[in-house]
C-alpha cells in the first residue's frame, strides 16, 4: 500500500508539532512547513532522523509548492496568542488570508482534502452560551482582536468556498482553549502565564474580576478530535474542546495549589473585547466523530506543569515582547 502523505502548516508550533508527532505515529508520510515566526523547531527536532518526515521553512502566505503528490493538508500556521497577534497584526490577516488561498489552490492541485484551523474565537465574547456551531458570533472587526478573530471567520468562508464551488473536500475545527507541553511559557495565554508567574515566584495576574470563564482541553484529546474530523464525512464546523468550565478566579486557585506556591492573585482591567466566557457545546462532535474530551483537568496540568518546570532559566524569562522579568 502507498504510504499516504500530509502537510502540516504552521508545523513547528505547539499544536502542530503534536499533529506531526500523531500523523508519523499513523504512518503517514509527514511534510512540515512553518515560516518560524512564532514557532520553534526544538518542538520537532525529534522528527528529523525520520525518513517519512521532511520539513520546508516557508510562508504559506507566499506561493506554495510541495512536489510528489498529497492526500490531506492540515493548515494550522497562524500566530495564536493575543501577545503574538498583536504584536504581527498584519502577518496574522495575511495567513489567514492569503494563505489559505494559497493553500485552498494546492488542495485542488493536488485533489486532497483540506483541514484548517479555525477557533472558538470566532465567536467573540459570546451572547449564546455555551457556543454552538450554528451560533454566528458577537466580532469586533476593528478591535484589537479583530486581526485573529478575523482572518478566522474569512478562512473558514474561503474554505466553504472552495468546497461549494470547486467541490473540494474541506474540514473545519473550531479549537477552544488547548494546553499542554511545547506551549511558549510567556505567550500571553491565560495558562502559560499563570504557570509562567507561579515558578518566577510572582504573583498571578488576572484581568478583569475574574468571574469571566474558560474551558481547557488537554492537546492529546484535541489532536485525536482533529483526526477523527479529518477522516470523517462532517464538511460543516465542527467544536473541538472540554466543555469543563472554569473561572479565571478559580483556576488561578488550582495552579497556586498545584505549584505549591503561596503567590496572591492580583486583578488588572479586562482586555477590550475580552470574551466573558467560552465553553463549547461538543454535541456535533459525539454524534458525529465519537469523541469526546478524556483527559481531566488535573491530569493534563499536572503533565503540563512538569514540563514547564524542566524548562532552562533562560526559558522561563524568555518573553515574546522582550520584557525582562528578572
Amino acid at each position: 500500500m502507498t504510504q499516504k502523505r500530509v502537510l502540516i502548516t504552521g508545523a513547528a508550533g505547539f499544536l502542530g508539532s503534536h499533529l506531526c508527532d500523531r500523523f508519523i505515529k499513523e504512518n503517514y508520510h509527514v511534510i512540515g512547513m512553518d515560516n518560524l515566526i512564532t514557532g520553534d523547531l526544538h518542538n520537532i527536532e525529534h522528527l528529523f532522523k525520520l525518513s517519512n518526515f521532511e520539513f520546508y521553512h516557508h510562508d504559506v502566505s507566499k506561493f506554495v509548492h510541495v512536489p510528489g503528490n498529497l492526500d490531506y493538508i492540515l493548515h494550522f500556521a497562524s500566530p495564536a496568542s493575543p501577545i503574538d497577534y498583536l504584536k504581527i497584526p498584519i502577518q496574522t490577516l495575511k495567513v489567514g488570508s492569503l494563505g489559505i488561498h494559497n493553500l485552498l489552490g494546492l488542495a485542488k492541485q493536488k485533489s486532497a482534502r483540506l483541514l484548517i484551523a479555525s477557533t472558538s474565537e470566532v465567536y467573540g465574547d459570546p451572547q449564546v452560551h455555551p457556543q454552538t456551531e450554528n451560533y454566528w458570533g458577537n466580532v469586533n472587526p476593528v478591535g484589537p482582536r479583530g486581526v485573529y478573530d478575523e482572518a478566522k471567520r474569512f478562512q473558514e468562508a474561503m474554505t466553504m468556498a472552495y468546497h461549494t464551488y470547486h467541490g473540494l473536500e474541506t474540514r473545519i475545527v473550531r479549537i477552544f482553549n488547548t494546553y499542554g507541553p511545547r506551549m511558549r511559557l510567556n505567550d500571553g495565554r491565560v495558562l502559560p502565564a499563570f504557570i509562567g508567574q507561579a515558578l518566577r515566584g510572582e504573583d498571578l495576574t488576572a484581568f478583569g474580576d475574574g468571574s469571566q470563564t474558560r474551558s481547557f482541553c488537554y492537546v492529546d484529546d484535541l489532536v485525536e478530535g482533529i483526526y477523527r474530523l479529518l477522516l470523517s464525512d462532517c464538511v460543516d464546523p465542527v467544536n473541538i474542546g472540554n466543555p469543563d468550565e472554569i473561572t479565571i478566579k478559580d483556576f488561578a486557585e488550582e495552579i497556586i495549589k498545584l505549584t505549591g506556591t503561596n503567590q496572591k492573585i492580583i486583578f488588572k482591567p479586562l482586555p477590550t473585547d475580552d470574551p466573558k466566557q467560552r465553553q463549547p457545546d461538543i454535541t456535533k462532535a459525539k454524534a458525529l466523530l465519537g469523541w469526546e474530551a478524556k483527559v481531566s483537568r488535573a491530569e493534563g496540568l499536572k503533565i503540563t506543569y512538569d514540563y514547564f518546570k524542566g524548562l532552562s532559566k533562560e526559558k522561563l524569562y524568555e518573553d515574546p515582547l522582550g520584557r525582562n522579568f528578572k
